[in-house]
């Protein structure tokens, strides 16, 4: 399992012109599963989002405060096109989860996000459509994540 991050001044999701979903300052997270991914990528990559310190504290240092630590918001938008590789000069999507598999696993994913933060905050785009992501990135701060393989789990 695969995310992008990048903390926002706010970022929406729009599907043929009209507003899905919309946040101010937080996480911006672009979701991609693999064909191999299970329930214990997922649980990973929770525990990691919601503890990742990408915020400044109070005194402004940097990197000190989570979103979770901050009451921010986190907009998930699931994106099959993290897991490519090029034949040529054409992408194949060949490693990705396909369907309604995937659509499981990513809805799994923000559900687990919503039980293991304030649900109110978790805020998505709409699975399988097409979509436009307006990101305000904050800094730029940008950090790629991955789910580790199974016999090299980051606790």
């Amino acid at each position: 399992m695969r995310a992008v991050i990048q903390r926002v001044k706010a970022a929406q999701v729009t599907v043929t012109g009209d507003l899905v979903s919309s946040i101010g300052s937080g996480l911006c997270v672009l979701v991609g599963l693999k064909t191999s991914d299970t329930k214990a990528d997922v649980e990973y990559m929770v525990r990691k989002i919601l503890a990742l310190r990408l915020f400044e504290d109070e005194a402004g240092k940097r990197w000190q405060k989570s979103a979770k630590d901050l009451d921010l918001e986190i907009l998930c938008v699931s994106q099959f096109t993290l897991y490519n590789r090029l034949k040529g000069n054409k992408p194949d999507f060949s490693a990705a989860m396909k369907g309604d598999e995937a659509q499981e696993l990513y809805k799994h994913f923000l559900d687990r996000l919503k039980l293991s933060y304030d649900s109110s905050k978790i805020k998505d785009g709409i699975f399988g459509a097409y979509m436009q992501v307006h990101i305000q990135n904050d800094g730029p701060v940008t950090i790629d994540l991955e789910s580790p393989d199974k016999e090299h789990v980051d606790k």
